[in-house]
């Protein structure tokens, strides 16, 4: 995984993206019944704790390592594997000659039928893929999960440990995102939730978008 990180750069100068994708699901449409009251000499900043809920939206992220930037979002109220698939898709159709690496956590649309059936496609991998359940790739999520992560694809994926969701740099800008728009804003409706989102994605790209500075080197931390 680190590894993976320590390369971004130089091999997006190749035009090999290398991309941290999750979900952020539950995003709640609230709207406060009254106005935030502003910060005044000696006193702090004062947000109305009573709000009328809206219904929420889920958005799938894809943070690009090299670049900082967020690119083809997807939102949307559900988080399927058709979901998952679509927007892996979409993704890939920013760039369709290109290689990709994603960087992914070990939900099982992550590893899903559909996943893999795009990606063979995608790679030119004509092989059958066998029936999900019973044979082949398609057999079970190790089966699907191996030939995901194959280093001679030209779209592989990486995935994060169990219980290690800090190594994926996406949970990073999910922060920035519930920090800077979702703790502080009223939504008027879950449309108003998702143009704000769009925007919000627009602005950091634009104003604040930088690679993260990851440290960590992949062994045990010194005391």
């Amino acid at each position: 995984m680190c590894e993976t990180y320590r390369h971004a750069a130089e091999r997006h100068e190749q035009g090999i993206h290398t991309v941290s994708l999750d979900e952020k699901t539950g995003m709640q449409a609230l709207e406060r019944l009254h106005p935030t009251r502003q910060t005044k000499r000696g006193l702090v900043e004062r947000e109305e704790y009573e709000y009328e809920r809206h219904g929420t939206l889920t958005l799938i992220a894809n943070f690009e390592v090299a670049t900082g930037r967020v690119i083809a979002p997807t939102l949307g109220p559900t988080r399927t594997e058709d979901d998952f698939a679509r927007h892996l898709e979409t993704t890939l159709d920013t760039d369709s000659e290109a290689q990709w690496i994603f960087v992914a956590d070990q939900l099982h649309i992550h590893k899903s039928e559909s996943v893999v059936c795009l990606i063979a496609e995608r790679c030119d991998i004509e092989v059958d893929l066998g029936v999900k359940g019973q044979s082949g790739i398609l057999k079970s999520m190790a089966s699907r999960a191996a030939f995901l992560q194959k280093a001679d694809h030209r779209i592989r994926f990486v995935y994060t440990p169990k219980h290690t969701s800090w190594l994926n740099q996406v949970e990073i800008w999910f922060s920035i995102l519930a920090r800077r728009l979702l703790k502080r804003v009223s939504f008027t409706s879950v449309e108003d939730l998702e143009k704000q989102v769009l925007a919000f994605i627009e602005y950091f790209n634009a104003t604040l978008a930088k690679p993260f500075k990851w440290t960590y080197k992949g062994r045990p931390m010194a005391v």
